[in-house]
C-alpha cells in the first residue's frame, strides 16, 4: 500500500521565465513535451504546473520573438526551474508574419520590419496603430487629431499617390480589411481593441508586399491577435485611468488685448458693440478629460482545446466637451489540433460595439471659440437671447430669425446644443484550416473563411431654440421651422474566401530549401447606406426619401436626396486573384524570392479589370560565408536587393467606370402639360481609368555586432508610380461633372532609412535597451497630363495654397513673395513682381517649400533597474512646412473690425504683423508658410514589478505615464505636426486643428494563477 501511495503521488513545478536582460516574459508558456499540459507565465513571468507524476518529462519553453528551449527533468518532487530565453533576433530564428505564411527572419529577402507585444508603446493607446508609433523606420502615423478614436494616417515610404488615396492596406488575422470608414465611427480601427494584438508586420518594399497585388502600392500592415495556449488557466486583468488636458491654446487676443485693438483701431459703431465680459472661449470648450480603460482576459486550456477569452471596456472622455467614446470589445480565439497535429485549426472572432459622441463639426467650433468676441458673455438673462436658448448671439432684428448673417455662432450653444452620437456594431470572424498531408507532409492545404461586418446607426439632433437652426427652413407651404433631426443607418460587409497549397522541403544532399505557395482568392466588399429613413409621396405620385425632419416631426423638403427613390443604396465590388510564391536558399548562404499576383477588379471596366504584379528579390547572407562565419564581432551581415510592382485603386467608388442615374429633385422639374416630373441625371463617368501601379526598387543590408548585441538596417529605395489617380477637371460639354477620377501622370518617391537597436547593458538587475531609426524621402512629381488645383483654406472663397505640378513635391505650397518694410514688417498687398510683367497676377506665385517631411526620426529606450522600469518614445519631423491658416485668417484688422458690423477675435499675429488684410492676395503669402519641423517627446514611462503577493496566486505591476510630454518647434501656431498626405484637396494647412491632448495614465496590471 505503501508503494501504491508513493507512486499515486503527483508533484508541481514552479519557476520563472525571463528573457536577456532578467526582465519577465509574461505569456511565455511552458509545456510538457508531448502532452496537452502546460501554463503561461503571469505578468511576472512565474508559472506553475500542477499534478505532475513522478518521473522524467521535457519542459518546453516558447514565446513569439524568443528561441523555445527545452529542458529534461526527473520529477521526484515538487521542483523549482527557471528558463533564460534568447531573442530571436539573436539567433536570427525569429518567426516573421509575411503574406501567407511565416518566415525565419534570418531567412527574408524583403524590407519587413515587425514590432511585438514587449515592444509597444503603452498608456492610453485607443487605436491599434498608435502601439507602433515612431517604433519604424520608413512609416509615419500622425494623428488625425486629439479627438477621441480620431484615428492616424498611416504613411509607409512617403504614400504612392497623389489623391487617390495614401493609406496601406491592413490584414487582420489573415483579413484584409475595407480601407473606408462607416458613418458614425471615424476611424475603423477604433473597432478593434489594441489589448487583443500580440505582434505588427509591416511590408515596405513591393517585393514582400506584391503578394497583396492591386491594394499594395502603399504598404501591408499585418495584425497578429493574440492565440490561445497550452496549460492551466491564467487570468489577466489591467485598469488605468487618464487624464487629459489641453496642453496649449491657440494665441489668440485676451479680452483686455481686444478692447485696446478696437479703441485704437476701430471705429465709434465698432467700439459701442463691444461688451463688458472677458470671456476665455477656448477655456469655455475645453477641458480636463478623465477616462478609463479595463481589460480582463484568461487563457489556458480546456481538455485538448487551448483557447484565450478577453473582454474590454474603455471610456474615453475628449478634452472637448460633450465628445467621448465607449467601447466595450471582446475576443475569442480557439485553436485546437487534430489527427496528431496534421490539422490545426485556428479561430478567431472580434466584437466590438462603439458608443460615441461627436462636436457639432469639431474644427468649426474651435474656429468659433478663436473668432468669437471676447467681451461678450457666453449666456445673457435678456429677453433678446431667450429665443436662442439665453446664449448670447450675435443678433439683428431685420432678418428672418432676427439673428445677423455671415457672424460665428456662440460655441458653447453650439455644443450644448446639438446631441450627434452614434452606435457602431462590428463583428470579425476568421477561420483557418491547416492541414498537413499524411501520405506527403511537406505539403499543406490551407483554407482562409472570413467575415468582417459593422453596422452603424446615429442621429444628429438640434432642439429648435438652437440659433444654429432658428427659423432657417421653409416647408413645402412657406412656413418657418426651427430645429432638426437627422438620422442615418449603415452597413458594411466583407467576404473573404482562400485557398492555397504551401510547400517547403529541405534537401540536404544539395544543401537548399525551398517553400512555395500557390492560392485563389476572392474578396466581395458591400455597404448599405440610408439614403433617407423617411418618405413621402409627391404631386406625380412618386415616393421620395428624405434624410432630415424638423424637430416637430416635419419632413424637411429639402432635405430629398439624388438617388431618392430608393430608401438604401447599395455599392458593391469583388476581388479575385491568383497568386503565388517561391522561396529558394542554397546553404543558407544565396537566397531567391519571387512572386506574382493577378487581381481582377469590378471597380474598372470589364477590359481594364486585370492586372499583374510581379516582384523578385535576392539575398546574400554574408555573415555565413567562410571568411566571416562564427565572427562574433560582425555576427550578422546580409545584403538584400529588390524589386516588384504593386497597385493601388482607392479613391475609385464602385461603379465609376459607369454613368450613374439619379432622380432630380424639387428644384429641377420638367413641366408636361400641368404636370411636372422628376428626371433621370446621368453622372460623371471615366470609363478608360486604369490600376496606379508602383514599381519599386530596394537594396538593404541587415547588420549585427557584437553577437547581435547591436542590430539593425539600412535600405535605399525608389518608388516610381504610373498612372496616378487624382481628382482632374471635366471641361464643360465632355463629361456629366466638371471633376472626376482618372488617371493623371507619374511620380516618385526616393529614400533612406536606417536602424539600429543596442542592448546596451545586460546584467541580472541592470538593462538598457535603445532605439534610433531615421528615414529620408524625396517626393517629386514627374509628369501631369491634367491635374486640378487643391483647394481647402479658411479666409475667402475659392482660394487655395497647395498645388501638385512637374517637378515639385505633390501639394507644394503655391503663393506670392510677400515684401517686407524696413521694420521688418511685412507690407500690406506688396508682393515681389516675379515675372517682371508690371503686375501681380497668378503668374507672380512660386512653389515655397512642402508638407512632406525631408526626415522622420524615431527614439526609444528602456531602462530597468531591479524592479524599477523607466522609458520613452521621441519622434521628430525635419523639413516639413505649414500654412497657418489661422493666422491669415483672422489674425488680421479686416476679421477683427468685421465690415459686417460684428467684431470678431482673431490671433495675435495682428500685433505684429500689423496687416489689414484688404487685398484680394494676402490669404496666399508666403508670409504664413511657416517651418513646421518639431522635436515631440510621445510617451514617457515608469513601471514597479511588485512581484508575487496573495500568497503566490497572483502577481502586480504599477505603471505610470505621460503623453505628449512636451514639443519643442519654431512654428508659431497650435501644432506643427499636420497631416501632409491629404486627399481632401489640402495638405500641411493648420486651421482650427481639435488640439492633441497632454495625458496624464495611472496603471494598474494584476495575474491571477
Amino acid at each position: 500500500m505503501i508503494s501504491g501511495m508513493s507512486f499515486a503521488q503527483s508533484f508541481s513545478i514552479t519557476g520563472k521565465i525571463v528573457d536577456e536582460t532578467n526582465q519577465p516574459i509574461p505569456g511565455a508558456v511552458v509545456a510538457i513535451k508531448g502532452t496537452q499540459k502546460g501554463a503561461p507565465a503571469d505578468v511576472n513571468g512565474n508559472f506553475k504546473l500542477t499534478s505532475i507524476p513522478a518521473g522524467a518529462i521535457t519542459l518546453r519553453v516558447t514565446f513569439v520573438g524568443y528561441t523555445s528551449i527545452e529542458k529534461i527533468l526527473n520529477v521526484t518532487g515538487n521542483t523549482i526551474v527557471d528558463f533564460n530565453m534568447i531573442p530571436e533576433s539573436k539567433s536570427l530564428n525569429e518567426v516573421v508574419v509575411i503574406g501567407y505564411g511565416t518566415e525565419r527572419k534570418k531567412d527574408l529577402t524583403g524590407s519587413i520590419s515587425t514590432v511585438t507585444e514587449k515592444d509597444f508603446n503603452t498608456g492610453a493607446i485607443t487605436t491599434p496603430e498608435q502601439l507602433i508609433q515612431g517604433k519604424v523606420p520608413g512609416v509615419s502615423i500622425t494623428s488625425n487629431s486629439g479627438a477621441p478614436g480620431a484615428g492616424s494616417t498611416i504613411t509607409i515610404r512617403g504614400g504612392a499617390s497623389l489623391n487617390g488615396g495614401n493609406d496601406p492596406l491592413i490584414v487582420l488575422d489573415g483579413v484584409p480589411l475595407a480601407p473606408d470608414a462607416i458613418g458614425g465611427v471615424s476611424n475603423p480601427l477604433d473597432l478593434i481593441n489594441p489589448n487583443d494584438i500580440a505582434s505588427f508586420s509591416i511590408l515596405k518594399d513591393a517585393s514582400a508586399s506584391a503578394i497583396y497585388g492591386n491594394r499594395a502600392s502603399n504598404g501591408v500592415i499585418l495584425i497578429t491577435t493574440k492565440k490561445g495556449q497550452a496549460g492551466a488557466p491564467v487570468i489577466n486583468f489591467s485598469t488605468q485611468v487618464s487624464a487629459a488636458t489641453i496642453p496649449k491654446e491657440i494665441s489668440v487676443l485676451s479680452a483686455s488685448q481686444f478692447r485696446d485693438y478696437v479703441n485704437a483701431n476701430g471705429s465709434a459703431a465698432q467700439k459701442a458693440v463691444m461688451g463688458t465680459s472677458s470671456t476665455d472661449w477656448q477655456k469655455e470648450i475645453f477641458r480636463t478629460a478623465i477616462s478609463n480603460d479595463n481589460n480582463l482576459s484568461i487563457a489556458g486550456t480546456a481538455g485538448k482545446l487551448p483557447y484565450r477569452v478577453s473582454v474590454g471596456y474603455n471610456d474615453q472622455n475628449g478634452i472637448l466637451k460633450t465628445t467621448d467614446l465607449n467601447r466595450y470589445s471582446t475576443n475569442i480565439n480557439l485553436s485546437p489540433s487534430f489527427f496528431t497535429n496534421h490539422l490545426k485549426v485556428n479561430f478567431n472572432i472580434i466584437g466590438t460595439r462603439v458608443d460615441q459622441r461627436f462636436a457639432n463639426n469639431e474644427s468649426g467650433i474651435v474656429g468659433d471659440a478663436v473668432t468669437f468676441d471676447p467681451t461678450q458673455p457666453v449666456r445673457s438673462g435678456a429677453a433678446l437671447y431667450a429665443p436662442y436658448g439665453g446664449y448670447w448671439q450675435w443678433t439683428d432684428p431685420s432678418s428672418q430669425n432676427g439673428l445677423k448673417q455671415n457672424t460665428p455662432g456662440n460655441p458653447v450653444a453650439l455644443l450644448e446644443q446639438t446631441n450627434d452620437h452614434s452606435t457602431v456594431y462590428r463583428g470579425i470572424a476568421s477561420l483557418n484550416l491547416d492541414y498537413k498531408f499524411h501520405f506527403f507532409p511537406d505539403l499543406h492545404a490551407n483554407v482562409n473563411l472570413g467575415y468582417d461586418e459593422s453596422k452603424s446607426s446615429g442621429s444628429t439632433t438640434i432642439p429648435p431654440n438652437a440659433a444654429s437652426n432658428y427659423l432657417t427652413a421653409a416647408a413645402a407651404n412657406g412656413t418657418l421651422y426651427s430645429g432638426s433631426y437627422n438620422p442615418y443607418k449603415n452597413e458594411q460587409q466583407n467576404e473573404l474566401f482562400e485557398g492555397y497549397f504551401s510547400y517547403s522541403k529541405d534537401i540536404k544532399s544539395i544543401k537548399s530549401h525551398f517553400d512555395a505557395v500557390a492560392g485563389y482568392s476572392i474578396q466581395d466588399f458591400k455597404t448599405t447606406t440610408s439614403n433617407g429613413l423617411f418618405s413621402a409621396v409627391n404631386s406625380s405620385g412618386t415616393t421620395l426619401f428624405y434624410t432630415s425632419t424638423f424637430t416637430n416631426g416635419l419632413i424637411n423638403p429639402n432635405s430629398a436626396n439624388n438617388y431618392n427613390n430608393y430608401q438604401f443604396l447599395v455599392n458593391e465590388y469583388i476581388l479575385t486573384s491568383f497568386y503565388g510564391r517561391l522561396n529558394y536558399n542554397y546553404d543558407e548562404k544565396y537566397y531567391l524570392t519571387g512572386s506574382v499576383r493577378s487581381d481582377n477588379s469590378t471597380k474598372f471596366a470589364p477590359g481594364t479589370r486585370t492586372g499583374t504584379f510581379p516582384s523578385a528579390a535576392l539575398a546574400w547572407k554574408i555573415n555565413n560565408e567562410d571568411f566571416l562565419k562564427g565572427n562574433q564581432t560582425l555576427s550578422t551581415l546580409k545584403l538584400r536587393i529588390e524589386y516588384g510592382v504593386t497597385g493601388n485603386q482607392q479613391g475609385i467608388a464602385d461603379y465609376d467606370y459607369l454613368s450613374q442615374y439619379s432622380i432630380s429633385n424639387s428644384t429641377a422639374l420638367y413641366q408636361f402639360g400641368n404636370t411636372y416630373y422628376n428626371l433621370a441625371r446621368p453622372g460623371a463617368y471615366f470609363p478608360g481609368r486604369t490600376w496606379e501601379t508602383t514599381d519599386a526598387s530596394n537594396i538593404g543590408i541587415d547588420y549585427g555586432f557584437i553577437n547581435n548585441r547591436i542590430t539593425g538596417s539600412v535600405d535605399y529605395y525608389l518608388n516610381k508610380t504610373k498612372n496616378m489617380l487624382a481628382n482632374i477637371g471635366q471641361a464643360a460639354g465632355t463629361n456629366f461633372s466638371n471633376q472626376i477620377v482618372g488617371n493623371v501622370g507619374n511620380m516618385q518617391n526616393t529614400g533612406l532609412e536606417f536602424n539600429i537597436t543596442g542592448n546596451i547593458i545586460e546584467t541580472k538587475d541592470v538593462s538598457w535597451t535603445a532605439n534610433f531609426n531615421v528615414s529620408f524621402n524625396t517626393n517629386k512629381i514627374t509628369n501631369l497630363t491634367s491635374v486640378a488645383q487643391l483647394t481647402g483654406i479658411s479666409g475667402g472663397t475659392g482660394n487655395y495654397v497647395n498645388v501638385d505640378q512637374v517637378g515639385y513635391s505633390r501639394n507644394s505650397f503655391n503663393v506670392y513673395q510677400q515684401v517686407y518694410g524696413a521694420n521688418g514688417k511685412p507690407l500690406d498687398g506688396v508682393f515681389v513682381d516675379r515675372n517682371g510683367d508690371g503686375s501681380i497676377t497668378s503668374a507672380d506665385r512660386y512653389n515655397d517649400h512642402s508638407p512632406d517631411p525631408k526626415q522622420i526620426f524615431g527614439f526609444s529606450s528602456d531602462f530597468r533597474y531591479y524592479k524599477w522600469n523607466f522609458g520613452f518614445v521621441a519622434r521628430a519631423n525635419l523639413g516639413n512646412y505649414v500654412y497657418n491658416n489661422v493666422a491669415s485668417a483672422t489674425g488680421t484688422q479686416r476679421n477683427i473690425l468685421n465690415p459686417i458690423g460684428n467684431l470678431n477675435n482673431g490671433s495675435t499675429d495682428v500685433l505684429t504683423s500689423g496687416l489689414n488684410g484688404n487685398g484680394s492676395n494676402d490669404l496666399v503669402s508666403d508670409y504664413y508658410i511657416q517651418n513646421g519641423s518639431f522635436l515631440r517627446m510621445d510617451n514617457m514611462h515608469i513601471g514597479y514589478n511588485v512581484g508575487t503577493i496573495l500568497h503566490g496566486h497572483a502577481d502586480l505591476r504599477i505603471s505610470a505615464n505621460a503623453q505628449n510630454v512636451f514639443v519643442i518647434t519654431k512654428y508659431k501656431g497650435l501644432d506643427p505636426e499636420i497631416t501632409y498626405t491629404g486627399t481632401d484637396g489640402k495638405a500641411g494647412v493648420d486651421n482650427n486643428f481639435y488640439p492633441r491632448p497632454r495625458t496624464f495614465v495611472l496603471g494598474v496590471n494584476l495575474g491571477l494563477k
